[in-house]
């Protein structure tokens, strides 16, 4: 017997240069991790230079800070925010998409509100509207951040993101995929229709009414192969007690509504 040398494949360029591209994982979580740090380096640079002007904890009137006004209260926020996307960061890159979700809705509420309380005594983080821009630039862009590679109508297959439905997960082709399912199938068909017009042989009304308990398109088609299956058994034993030589062979009762080609052995009466 002739032995075959089953030699590796040699990688086709296609596959060679996907193998150079990054993952899309790779990039959604690195985008994610890097864009909270920066954010989050951007605050507590604030922060620092707002403890650093000596202002007041609860001013309405702040301190110029990098074109912003700023008060101690204001600074303490910035420190607490920084340390908690840092945190998430640290942790993992989908912790850090969860916080800046979470986060960019309420920076573009707090800059709607402090919008509302300019030059009033409620201005309590001493806003100006240099901060409200701020505040809706900075919510959009961890927004940005935290959907990117997350949030989408069609994720790509091969997004840490992408998980399958449940009716995709579960999903089972029940599509005929043999000639005999194929017949199967005509006939189901044709039995139903006859079953309903009233034109249907006994043979059609018994297998319908077995399909009936089916809910699945398998299992219909299932116990419509067993029926044929159970139906040339039977010609194929009525055929070999035919052939059988002797008499007092024993009479098998045909199915409802098939004739069989046999009749019952015994002697003639002369």
């Amino acid at each position: 017997m002739a032995l075959r040398l089953r030699l590796p494949h040699r990688a086709t360029t296609a596959f060679a240069g996907s193998e150079e591209q990054p993952h899309l994982g790779a990039r959604v979580y690195a985008v994610q991790r890097v864009g909270a740090v920066l954010v989050a380096l951007f605050l507590l640079v604030f922060a620092l230079l707002g403890f650093a002007s000596g202002q007041h904890f609860f001013s309405t009137r702040g301190q110029p800070v990098l074109g912003m006004s700023s008060n101690g209260l204001l600074s303490t926020i910035s420190v607490v925010v920084a340390l908690v996307l840092l945190g998430a960061a640290a942790r993992s890159a989908r912790t850090a998409s969860t916080v800046m979700i979470v986060l960019g809705p309420l920076f573009l509420l707090s800059a709607f509100v402090n919008s509302i309380v300019l030059e009033t005594r409620l201005n309590v983080l001493a806003f100006q509207i240099s901060n409200v821009v701020f505040s809706v630039v900075v919510g959009l862009l961890m927004l940005l951040l935290g959907a990117y590679g997350r949030i989408s109508a069609r994720l790509p297959l091969d997004s840490p993101y992408a998980h399958p439905s449940t009716d995709e997960a579960n999903y089972v082709d029940e599509r005929p995929g043999t000639p005999e399912e194929v017949a199967a199938e005509q006939a189901m068909r044709e039995a139903e229709i006859a079953v309903v017009q009233h034109t249907a042989t006994p043979d059609q009304y018994q297998r319908v009414q077995a399909m009936a308990p089916m809910h699945t398109r398998a299992d219909r088609r299932r116990v419509w192969l067993e029926s044929d299956a159970a139906d040339a058994a039977d010609e194929d034993r009525a055929r070999h007690v035919v052939a059988s030589p002797g008499h007092g062979v024993p009479f098998l009762r045909p199915r409802a509504g098939r004739r069989l080609p046999w009749h019952r052995a015994g002697p003639r009466r002369s």
